[in-house]
């Protein structure tokens, strides 16, 4: 699979105290939608403006499309919006957009073809000043792309809209990504990043504590439900498998908590072999949000 950043052992430090990012090293691959999760000050921003050379590393190595074309060359074929969309409010959605394509060196014709993408071509002769937040929002992601861009990054790109705008954002991040551009998302939520991300890099304090797909982020762990005639009992026998992490009775349930999978039809077959016979067995999956939650607290214990 092509890979289109790698990032080694990538540390800034601000002064003598704040590790913004500490050591992070992973790789993102064509095709694919990631999103880096990480509550306010975990360096998802710092990372981000290190890799498009508006932010000084301290220590440690990116590299753009294998190491093939230097930071500025390779830049060029990157689309990115990090900062709040700024345009000239007095000129129209497609004067500004004209006006970048002049910069940049970028047909004309482009201009229609973002506009009709972002769904605002019927808004294209509207002065900026008149957009709504999710409106500017998704003229400068029209912006970003002018250029078609393999891969687009997006500095927390729902920020501040309202459900609808949010909801627009969303869907365009989904259909700009089936059409194959590989996408790059920093942002504080949870639910962000569920719905519309494959892969997820989760950071806290500058540190990574889990990269992955967010389907293996889900499902890795799960717990299961069970109850039975002698709960003490079961809740003994069960400690002795060796996929089972941790066991705890709550409300009459015994909750068991996993460290490797195991299926309901396995766990069965194992009690019935010890005598026991479940009157009771939901196997669940964590949630994104059980499974951030989990990884936060234990890096702060």
């Amino acid at each position: 699979m092509e890979t289109i950043l790698t990032i080694e052992n990538l540390n800034k430090i601000y002064g003598k105290k704040v590790h913004a990012v500490n050591n992070l090293s992973f790789e993102i691959h064509k095709g694919n939608v990631y999103g880096i999760l990480g509550p306010n000050g975990s360096g998802k921003s710092t990372t981000l403006g290190i890799v498009l050379n508006v932010v000084n590393k301290t220590s440690g190595n990116f590299a753009w499309f294998g190491g093939q074309l230097d930071t500025h060359d390779a830049l060029k074929k990157v689309g990115a919006i990090i900062e709040r969309p700024n345009f000239y409010p007095y000129m129209t959605a497609e004067e500004n957009l004209r006006l970048v394509c002049k910069i940049k060196g970028i047909p004309y014709s482009k201009v229609e073809e973002k506009l009709t993408l972002v769904g605002l071509i019927e808004r294209k002769d509207s002065k900026f000043k008149t957009f709504s937040l999710g409106m500017k929002q998704r003229l400068a992601i029209a912006s970003a792309l002018l250029n078609d861009p393999e891969i687009l990054i997006l500095d927390e790109p729902t920020n501040g809209l309202d459900p609808q705008g949010i909801r627009q954002i969303r869907d365009l991040i989904k259909i700009i990504a089936a059409q194959g551009t590989t996408i790059l998302l920093a942002s504080h939520l949870l639910d962000e990043v569920e719905k519309v991300c494959s892969h997820v890099v989760v950071l806290q304090k500058g540190v990574m504590l889990y990269q992955g797909t967010v389907h293996g982020m889900v499902a890795n762990e799960g717990f299961f439900e069970l109850e039975a005639n002698d709960m003490t009992r079961l809740q003994t026998e069960i400690n002795q498998h060796k996929a089972v992490e941790k066991t705890e009775i709550e409300d009459g349930k015994l909750y068991v908590y996993l460290h490797e999978n195991l299926d309901s039809a396995e766990l069965n077959s194992y009690l019935a072999n010890k005598g026991i016979v479940l009157s009771h067995l939901v196997k669940r999956k964590h949630s994104l949000e059980e499974q951030f939650l989990q990884l936060t607290n234990h890096q702060t214990n």
